[in-house]
């Protein structure tokens, strides 16, 4: 079962790139982008994990902090452009687990979140980075794709269903947990997507896209990216 996020930020930019990255981490995602918003979340479902901004429209989030202390040890991971040590200190005293200044990289984040949940008992394997099967190397913290030392040039999308894919190298992904990760939840039943995208993919990857090496279909399952 998915380990579940609760990302709260008010940008647009950095909410989407946090809830892609995330997602293609294994973790199940939502997110607010106020205040009320996230209590009102938090109210019918407590996450596993918090990611929090602090200058949100309706608050600073150094409340919700204090809010969720008085009940509650679910970690929370603050991330702020304030860098002064005091307001630090202030969020830690209060109760944050953690502090990250922004901008930060996805990889800081999630040895953070690794740090936080097994502060609580949850241990979280180190993400995988690195994919690398006879001609094809993929690494997904620098968004390289190669076959035979040649750039492949993926699309967003196809590049976090591959990276979803890479991350459970080995193993087989149903297609509801790809569809969900990916795309999210309202989009566990367009199965096309994932045909669509799945056929994209195999036309850069595969060198005989109708015979794949690296991308195998698991009927009526979901899909699996070969580890040898």
């Amino acid at each position: 079962m998915s380990l579940r996020l609760l990302v709260v930020e008010d940008d647009r930019e950095i909410r989407s790139l946090l809830q892609s990255s995330l997602s293609v981490e294994g973790f199940a995602v939502q997110t607010a982008v106020s205040l009320s918003e996230a209590r009102a979340l938090l109210q019918h479902d407590l996450p596993d994990l918090i990611v929090l901004d602090l200058g949100l429209p309706d608050g600073d989030g150094v409340q919700l902090v204090r809010e969720l202390r008085r009940q509650h040890t679910v970690p929370v991971i603050v991330v702020s452009a304030r860098h002064q040590e005091a307001q630090k200190i202030e969020l830690l005293d209060a109760g944050a687990d953690d502090y990250l200044t922004k901008p930060f990289g996805i990889a800081e984040l999630l040895a953070r979140m690794r740090v936080a949940l097994r502060h609580r008992g949850t241990s979280l394997a180190a993400a995988v980075t690195t994919h690398t099967l006879d001609d094809l190397h993929v690494d997904l913290t620098t968004h390289r794709v190669e076959r035979d030392g040649a750039t492949l040039h993926l699309t967003p999308t196809e590049f976090n269903l591959l990276a979803r894919l890479v991350r459970s190298a080995g193993r087989v992904v149903t297609h509801r947990q790809l569809l969900t990760d990916v795309w999210g939840t309202e989009f566990t039943e367009h199965t096309h997507y994932l045909r669509l995208y799945m056929a994209q993919l195999r036309a850069k990857i595969e060198r005989n896209p109708s015979e794949p090496r690296h991308l195998l279909t698991e009927t009526g399952i979901g899909y699996r990216l070969a580890d040898s």
